[in-house]
């Protein structure tokens, strides 16, 4: 069973993205800050970590730098969830260490197959 952290201080959107992601088969954990995932990632070592860009602490690129610099969680997929309108052409997100980035609203129907793409064969 894969387990994901999920990183957004919003509620709502974490419960959903929890809820959907429960019932398709994951192990789920959440943050509400970056601190406290960038711990739980360290502490638990998840399959993949869905990271909301906008923090109350840090900010989300600030989090996978943070991530990506210890050698512990440097491997761990890290994916970008933002309701801010990115460019898929445009690659900084990708250059900051993210492996991918995912819209919000997120797509309840869609989000459990986008999300095992980013982790690692045989653990889904």
């Amino acid at each position: 069973m894969p387990t994901a952290l999920i990183v957004d201080d919003n509620e709502k959107n974490l419960k959903l993205a929890r809820d959907v992601l429960r019932e398709a088969g994951f192990r789920t954990l959440d943050a509400r800050s970056g601190s406290s995932g960038i711990s739980l990632a360290l502490a638990h070592m998840p399959d993949v970590v869905l990271l909301d860009l906008r923090l109350p602490d840090l900010d989300g690129t600030d989090v996978v730098r943070r991530l990506r610099a210890d050698i512990r969680s440097a491997r761990i997929p890290v994916v970008a969830m933002s309701a801010t309108p990115l460019d898929p052409e445009d690659d900084w997100f990708l250059a900051a260490g993210f492996d991918g980035y995912l819209a919000k609203p997120i797509d309840v129907d869609a989000l459990p197959e986008q999300v095992r793409r980013f982790c690692a064969p045989g653990t889904v």
